[in-house]
């Protein structure tokens, strides 16, 4: 279990909770070094002035915001402190909402909720508290020296905290151009649709990606050769009918489904004259 990444309690009305929050998730990501491809010495970043050339200590180098072009603010870290946020180690609880009342694209990042101390009862109640009445809690939280919005939420008597960006950190939605469907297409998407309908289970899902760069690591440091396929050419499916028949066809298949999605249109085609033939008829 990952070490507690903070300590405090969750206050709401005249009660407090103390808690602790630990990582709800990691990075599986690969994180490669830069080498030299002549000696295979390390490559170090180094922090340079651009007008002089030379490379500055860190004990001489400041912030700075750019108002402009010609105007830079400098900030000192003992300035920067006086903008700090009160680190009070609440979790301050301002209201209850509905889970679906919060934005998808809010979330940020979650850590698990474990009670400190003698707080298993006080935890335990606030805990099926939330889950009988299907509401979230809406706090805020100083992580580090940067104050959060987050959502507490409970799922089978375990709390989770979930920070969410600001409101003002959601970009606007970029236009969509306007465009007609027919019925038979959007009865054949609603039918793709509900044919692959199921019930999501994470663990199904594998990072295939992650999985084909470990496999080649583990073969380059064998000594044995690594073969770079060609990119695959790209086909733009134009009919736009004739490829949601085609996927919905695929889907029927069953098993073999994803397989037979991932070959191009074209070749489909190409692959199965006799049926589409009888499409035709």
């Amino acid at each position: 279990m990952a070490r507690p990444y903070w300590k405090g309690a969750i206050s709401f009305g005249l009660v407090n909770v103390p808690v602790s929050l630990s990582p709800a998730t990691q990075r599986l990501d690969f994180s490669f070094h830069l080498y030299h491809d002549e000696d295979g010495g390390r490559i170090r970043e180094k922090r340079v002035c651009e007008r002089d050339g030379k490379e500055v200590p860190w004990q001489h180098i400041i912030k700075g915001y750019e108002l402009s072009k010609t105007q830079v603010v400098t900030i000192t870290q003992e300035e920067l402190h006086a903008a700090d946020p009160e680190r009070d180690r609440t979790i301050g609880i301002e209201e209850f909402v509905k889970l679906d009342e919060v934005d998808p694209l809010q979330v940020d990042q979650s850590y698990y909720v474990s009670p400190e101390g003698r707080s298993a009862k006080a935890y335990a109640l606030l805990a099926q508290a939330l889950e009988k009445s299907g509401q979230v809690a809406i706090a805020r939280i100083v992580l580090s020296t940067k104050q959060h919005l987050c959502m507490l939420r409970s799922t089978e008597g375990r709390m989770v905290l979930t920070t969410l960006v600001w409101a003002d950190e959601v970009r606007e939605v970029p236009e969509v151009p306007r465009t007609t469907v027919s019925g038979k297409e959007l009865q054949m998407a609603e039918q793709l649709v509900r044919s692959m309908t199921g019930k999501f289970q994470p663990s199904k899902f594998k990072d295939e990606h992650r999985a084909r760069v470990e496999a080649l690591i583990r073969k380059k440091a064998k000594g044995q050769p690594i073969e770079v396929p060609e990119a695959p050419k790209a086909e733009r499916v134009v009919d736009l009918a004739r490829a949601l028949e085609q996927s919905l066809a695929a889907a029927r298949k069953g098993p073999d489904r994803p397989a037979a999605r991932a070959r191009p249109a074209r070749a489909r085609r190409q692959a199965t004259p006799a049926r589409a033939r009888a499409r035709r008829r």
